[in-house]
């Protein structure tokens, strides 16, 4: 059977990878996502509360969870077609430094005190397992798109390390500036960026210490509940579910640290171009 990496031209046009063919990956990602998000409100619209998403684990499924797993699966079968379906998650070609440890203890802190510091009392049983969904799906989704398909498609255009810290931080960062578009403050999106860039930086340096895909989806995942349980809110501070304040604070200060944390980084991550990116499978 011929190569498909030579034979089928979708798959060389993703093999062959240009810093702006993973933004218009991550583009995409976000208009799908938008699309599905319309269509899925229109269907669930009995069950799905506008002004409050989190009322009920059926609004919290149906309006905010379904549209981030259906974009996950799409990319499932999109890595399908590009024969890239377990490369993605196989074992990292490009060993960690032990430093790099350091980005998930700095995940992990907050992830704990948020734990410790959410009114538990607050919610439903129920609620409580649909955010902790939303998060494995939000985990699944993003660290799919970003960590694995960014990654792998700078790393196959010969980019440097240091190039794929940064830019897939930076792709990660921009899908969330999208929020200006859906009404959040201005002031509340600046902020988002510069925090996600910092966190992007986090899961592209737990990517690598820990070898595998999968662990900075779990990362992630447990991040954006723990964060919405503690606070009441997604990306807002609700006072009549908010966890205790002082533990939650301190959680919240890890922002800054992400941020310059990646800034770090960036200056110690060797800047290697040998690494060798998933290749498109010799059959399906």
């Amino acid at each position: 059977m011929s190569d498909p990496q030579h034979s089928n031209g979708w798959r060389r046009f993703w093999h062959r990878g240009t810093w702006w063919k993973a933004l218009l990956l991550v583009v995409g990602y976000w208009l799908v996502y938008q699309l599905i998000g319309l269509g899925t409100s229109a269907l669930f619209h009995d069950v799905i509360d506008v002004a409050d998403p989190l009322s009920s684990p059926a609004s919290i499924f149906f309006g905010v969870a379904l549209p981030i797993l259906l974009s996950g699966l799409l990319l499932i079968v999109l890595a399908a077609s590009l024969g890239w379906a377990r490369g993605l998650f196989r074992r990292e070609s490009l060993p960690g430094r032990r430093w790099m440890w350091l980005a998930v203890l700095l995940v992990l802190i907050p992830i704990v005190l948020r734990l410790i510091g959410t009114r538990w009392s607050a919610y439903a049983v129920a609620t409580v397992l649909a955010i902790l969904a939303l998060g494995l799906c939000v985990g699944f989704a993003e660290e799919l798109l970003t960590r694995g398909f960014v990654v792998n498609i700078l790393r196959s255009g010969g980019y440097g390390e240091r190039a794929v810290l940064v830019l897939s931080a930076s792709y990660f960062a921009i899908m969330h500036a999208g929020n200006a578009l859906q009404g959040q403050p201005l002031s509340t999106v600046l902020g988002t960026v510069v925090y996600t860039f910092g966190f992007g930086a986090l899961m592209y340096l737990s990517l690598r210490v820990t070898g595998r895909l999968v662990w900075a989806i779990l990362l992630h995942a447990a991040t954006d509940p723990t964060t919405i349980l503690a606070t009441g809110g997604i990306d807002a501070h609700n006072a009549a579910t908010a966890g205790t304040s002082g533990l939650i604070g301190v959680a919240g200060i890890f922002s800054f640290v992400y941020v310059a944390f990646a800034l770090v980084a960036i200056f110690l991550v060797t800047n290697r171009t040998k690494v060798a990116p998933v290749a498109p499978a010799t059959s399906d």
